[in-house]
């Protein structure tokens, strides 16, 4: 099977699973428990159905991707949100680019910073706290060992606390692990 490849966009495509979703109907007592929590409390989604295969892991999952992103110490949500488009540029997750890209430009209204993103991609300049959040995130999804001190320094610098930058590492950190189950167990089809 090959993979399609898609341009970023905040025009959210609709992700198609390679394997049948959990049908609600016909789910387990313990499948439709952990599909209660979703992770955007918006509706069960094929993703989340087809999650719901392991009832356990998404109990789990879907109380944590709901903290770490939508908490309220930290980054700001917009901010979060951003982190999770240079986590999703990087491995190259149209579908969650596009869900926190537009998420992103309804928090800021600017439009322009997703704009940029998305024409340069890796190569993206942005305002210097945007900078930083950014290429922190696409960093750590590219390669986490090659993070060290110096790109903690550079949060700082660029006005971000400890607490800002743990929560920054939490959005990126759990969009490596959702982009992967995305490319995994699914994906666009052609546009």
């Amino acid at each position: 099977m090959s993979r399609v490849v898609h341009s970023f966009t905040t025009k959210v495509p609709v992700w198609t699973p390679y394997v049948t979703p959990v049908d609600p109907a016909a789910a387990t007592p313990e499948q439709m428990a952990a599909m209660q929590v979703t992770p955007s409390n918006k509706g069960i989604s094929p993703y989340v159905l087809t999650l719901a295969h392991d009832p356990e892991s998404l109990a789990v999952r879907s109380p944590l991707f709901n903290q770490i992103m939508y908490g309220k110490d930290g980054l700001t949500s917009a901010e979060r949100e951003l982190g999770a488009v240079g986590a999703s540029v990087a491995n190259r997750c149209v579908y969650c680019a596009a869900v926190h890209a537009s998420r992103f430009n309804g928090l800021t209204k600017r439009p322009e910073v997703i704009d940029t993103i998305f024409r340069d991609e890796r190569d993206a300049r942005l305002e210097p706290r945007d900078q930083a959040i950014f290429d922190f995130a696409a960093r750590l999804s590219e390669t986490p060992a090659a993070l060290d001190g110096a790109a903690v320094e550079t949060l700082r610098e660029a006005g971000l606390d400890t607490l800002e930058s743990v929560d920054l590492v939490f959005a990126a950190a759990i969009f490596g692990w959702a982009n992967r189950l995305m490319h995994t167990l699914g994906e666009p089809p052609e546009p």
